[in-house]
């Protein structure tokens, strides 16, 4: 028995790949969401506002019910989760021995069951491993996705979504994303202080699968307003949110997006891959830093996600990739980029798509002197002569 997570394609009929009632309105483009309804800037605007819904139904749901439910996922993952209380949320990362991400996860507990919300294609091997790992603990792990799926939304804390999310054990499955504020045992790498996070309350609602159909007929007749994945998109990117489809690789540490200021707590418990969390963070660097890339939008085209950036020097050299690329209503064409630890901050840069270079302002999130935390005092080499 192995206890290395399997990667998984989503079946033509998993969840995942079937195309939402929400993608089959009139005005849809994209399947198995939509990508937008019509007007990409105007749904965006409308999220933004909290006056519109967006379909994240291609999502899986992993449930783990029973009395060790919190302290399997406490043991195994980044985030202290021991005490999560009945209502409440977090994020966590699943980290292979060496520290690299092979899962993120949104968590959300009501007293009964702790309710994950992973990527689609994810779900039956996050399931899969946590069953495996459970030993003689009293939990039961399904992927639910075929009953579950999720709704996204803008609301701030004292603010509630505009559709009520499932409750089946009295708490109202409703995650809050913790990237607007650094959270306890996290730490931020950002030097912003008005980091752009703050502006960012995007929630997720769980909700009966057979939801989507009524809420498809709500949409019809006027009574909620939709926004397609593109607006979302474009929020986060704008709100530097790494997503585990879109930032991560086969490479990626956590140091490396600021994913330490929501979904690692630096003083938990041992959990895999926490040496290498802690020896990057306390004595090293992350090799790869993210940055937000302002884009020339001159030509109206936009770099596909992969697409390489270059220093925009006489050599050209090859400086790091795209991640995640947005329209944004206020801020333009942006991009998510991860690139090489010792990029100058300064350097102009470009990404060739088709022939054409498109320039890039760099936008600092992790600073190249990310890491080495620990106030480590340097002692005197043998022999060397003090003054």
């Amino acid at each position: 028995m192995t206890d290395q997570p399997t990667t998984a394609s989503p079946a033509a009929t998993s969840p995942a790949a079937t195309p939402s009632p929400l993608a089959q309105l009139p005005g849809a483009v994209g399947a198995p969401t939509a990508e937008h309804y019509g007007d990409p800037v105007a749904e965006q605007r409308a999220l933004a506002a909290g006056r519109a819904l967006v379909d994240l139904s291609d999502r899986g749901v992993v449930t783990l019910t029973g009395p060790d439910r919190l302290r399997l996922l406490d043991s195994l993952t980044s985030q202290s989760l021991a005490g999560l209380a009945p209502g409440s949320s977090a994020e966590t990362l699943l980290l292979d021995p060496n520290g690299r991400i092979e899962h993120a996860m949104h968590v959300v507990d009501d007293g009964e069951t702790a309710w994950l919300i992973v990527e689609g294609a994810a779900a039956p091997a996050v399931a899969a491993w946590f069953d495996r790992m459970r030993f003689m603990m009293q939990v039961e792990v399904v992927d639910a996705s075929a009953e579950w799926a999720v709704i996204g939304a803008m609301a701030p804390a004292d603010a509630e979504p505009s559709i009520p999310a499932a409750a089946p054990n009295g708490h109202a499955l409703v995650w809050r994303d913790p990237w607007a504020a650094v959270q306890s045992g996290g730490w931020q790498y950002a030097a912003e202080a008005a980091h752009p996070a703050a502006d960012y309350p995007a929630v997720e609602l769980i909700v009966e699968r057979a939801f989507l159909a009524e809420l498809a007929g709500l949409a019809r007749a006027g009574g909620v307003r939709l926004a397609g994945s593109l607006a979302a998109q474009a929020l986060r990117v704008a709100a530097w949110r790494p997503r585990f489809a879109a930032e991560v690789d086969e490479k990626s540490i956590p140091h490396e997006t600021d994913w330490l200021r929501s979904a690692v707590h630096l003083a938990k418990g041992c959990y895999r891959g926490q040496e290498t969390v802690a020896k990057v963070h306390n004595l090293g660097r992350p090799p790869r830093r993210l940055v937000m890339l302002h884009l020339d939008g001159s030509d109206a085209q936009l770099p596909p996600a992969g697409a390489t950036v270059h220093a925009a020097d006489a050599d050209r050299a090859e400086v790091g990739r795209i991640t995640s690329v947005a329209r944004h209503h206020e801020l333009g064409p942006i991009a998510l980029a991860i690139v090489k630890r010792s990029l100058d901050v300064t350097v102009p840069l470009v990404v060739p798509v088709d022939g054409v270079d498109i320039a890039a302002a760099q936008e600092v999130i992790v600073p190249p002197e990310a890491g080495q935390s620990a106030a480590v005092p340097r002692i005197p080499r043998l022999g060397a002569k003090s003054r």
